[in-house]
């Protein structure tokens, strides 16, 4: 059962979630892709390639794209998560997802997911739609987008960048982690190893 205060977080109405690694199961190597692309270990992915001159990076993004098409096309839902997302449906929550991936990438790993009608588009922040990750103005984006204030909203993922996001906007923070190598404690609000035991923490949150 969820203590007082993540019991207070849990029946806030506006729910986001990080995209790969949260909902999808982990398929992305990251080093892999930097060598591709030949990203520093040090630099965010997508700033090394903004930070490129034109053809440079419209090379790039395209090579990108075509890397994380190939990911969502073998997208498979972590344990728990599309059972969580209709539940949380069901009960008239909001969902988002704010993503650092491509909106055709998120199109398809939801389609591969069957979850496609819990999100429409204005609910998706993808990485053409403005700063990304850890950056909050996909955050604030969706909170504007459902009238909602910081308050009443929480961020679901599995990385500090999801959770330094939810910090800036101001609102909760909820870190997805089953290999406990992974903590950001002074950025996490909520910590839990599954999507199955988010669940059960939203049932007892909820329950009279």
């Amino acid at each position: 059962m969820p203590l007082a205060g993540e019991s207070a977080i849990l029946t806030r109405r506006h729910w986001i979630f990080d995209l790969d690694g949260t909902l999808t199961q982990p398929l992305h190597d990251f080093a892999a892709i930097r060598g591709k692309l030949g990203v520093p270990a040090n630099r965010g992915i997508l700033e090394f390639i903004d930070a490129q001159s034109a053809p440079e990076r419209d090379s790039l993004n395209q090579r990108l794209t075509e890397i994380e098409r190939d990911v969502a096309e073998r997208a498979e839902p972590n344990p728990g998560a599309v059972e969580l997302l209709h539940a949380l449906a069901q009960r008239q929550m909001r969902l988002g997802i704010f993503t650092r991936n491509r909106r055709e990438c998120v199109e398809i790993t939801l389609k591969r997911l069957g979850v496609c009608a819990l999100f429409p588009a204005t609910t998706i922040v993808a990485c053409e739609d403005g700063e990304p990750k850890p950056h909050p103005q996909g955050v604030a984006r969706l909170l504007a987008g459902w009238s909602s204030a910081p308050e009443d909203a929480l961020i679901v993922g599995d990385f500090r960048y999801d959770l330094e996001a939810g910090r800036a906007a101001g609102i909760a923070t909820v870190l997805l982690d089953s290999s406990a190598e992974r903590r950001w404690p002074a950025l996490t609000d909520l910590q839990v190893v599954s999507l199955d035991q988010l669940h059960c923490c939203w049932l007892d949150a909820i329950s009279p």
